[in-house]
């Protein structure tokens, strides 16, 4: 057995095999189709206390192929709302899910935190403390990068005025590798290796706010690398 996979065998974190699958294009999102069938689902369920009683069922899928990762989250939810359009807004206030992913250990890791509506939040960060105005090392991901990445949400672009009644939506992306390897590096095969990951359904300034978390952080806040879970990608 390996250092890095013993160390897993004794984390409490959570593990996701990550099948290999042809994405094609145009790539196809729906849940319980081809490619979709074969992925196993992770649940985002740990909830943070401070949150309402509110308690979205929010679960996820992820596939990759030699071009990149897809991600794809279904959501059984009340109270949605999206209405930040624009690049970098503060889409975690809105009906929001997230993907942080650090594909190599030491390095710093990219978020991608997309509304409802299908508008993306997306940072490479260096140094997660905290600083006034977000982060002490971190930037943007240059915007010919994250119009590379393919978001397709299920429900309009706006959602205003809040939906109230039970409603299930989703949203995939496709993030290529290429994205990663800008500030990364060069990632090679990723076929047999594992990345630290986490997911995340939150609602910052919807009626009903909550957190919720597929490998629980600490405190309320979720840009903790060391709490994140593995994914781990098959030969």
């Amino acid at each position: 057995m390996t250092t890095s996979a013993a160390r897993r065998q004794k984390s409490p974190r959570p593990e996701y095999l990550v099948r290999r699958a042809g994405l094609g294009a145009p790539r196809r999102w729906d849940w319980d189709r081809p490619p979709w069938d074969t992925a196993g689902v992770l649940h985002v369920d740990h909830f943070h206390p401070r949150g309402f009683s509110h308690r979205p069922v929010t679960r996820a899928k992820v596939l990759y192929d030699a071009a990149g990762l897809a991600v794809l989250f279904r959501v059984q939810d009340r109270y949605v709302r999206s209405v930040q359009t624009k690049p970098n807004s503060l889409v975690c206030t809105d009906s929001c899910v997230e993907f942080f992913a650090r594909p190599k250990p030491g390095r710093g890791y990219i978020n991608f935190e997309v509304n409802a509506g299908g508008a993306l939040y997306c940072a490479f960060i260096r140094d997660w403390s905290r600083a006034p105005g977000g982060f002490k090392d971190y930037e943007f991901v240059e915007r010919r990068l994250t119009r590379r990445v393919e978001i397709v949400p299920s429900l309009p672009r706006l959602v205003e005025p809040e939906i109230t009644t039970p409603t299930t939506w989703t949203l995939g992306f496709f993030i290529p590798f290429a994205l990663f390897e800008h500030y990364l590096g060069r990632l090679g095969d990723v076929a047999g290796r594992s990345w630290r990951a986490n997911f995340f359904k939150c609602g910052d300034e919807t009626s009903h706010p909550h957190w919720a978390m597929w490998s629980p952080v600490k405190q309320l806040n979720f840009h903790q690398p060391g709490c994140f879970g593995y994914l781990r990608f098959e030969k």
